[in-house]
């Protein structure tokens, strides 16, 4: 059943969870960051650098960058592909997928303490 929030309680939604975050001791990601992961882990793979740039409408450069940061954080791993080696596919991990599942459970929580 979707939730139907307005804009305020939306945004009381989406501090709760900012602020969740911050208080955690999980990986601090960016927006951008972060959509790009949930792209990686809500959409079905394979994903690239090029595939991501196209779907989130941003460079190569700005995936490449966010996923540096991802890669260090083990949230996501990068590979050449062995059948076009110009492509890098970019993989889901056990710490990634963790925090998706985690993070999903923050959202659930928080959805939760929204006044009706």
């Amino acid at each position: 059943m979707p939730l139907h929030l307005r804009a305020g309680q939306a945004l009381e939604l989406l501090r709760s969870i900012a602020l969740a975050e911050v208080r955690d001791d999980a990986p601090d990601l960016s927006l951008r960051q972060m959509a790009i992961l949930l792209t990686i882990y809500l959409d079905p793979p394979p994903h690239t650098v090029r595939g991501l740039a196209a779907k989130l409408n941003v460079t190569k450069p700005v995936v490449t960058r966010a996923l540096d940061t991802m890669g260090a954080k083990k949230l996501v791993s990068r590979h050449r592909d062995e059948r076009d080696r110009r492509n890098v596919l970019v993989k889901r991990t056990l710490e990634g997928a963790l925090y998706v599942e985690r993070l999903g459970d923050v959202v659930i929580a928080r959805g939760g303490e929204l006044p009706l």
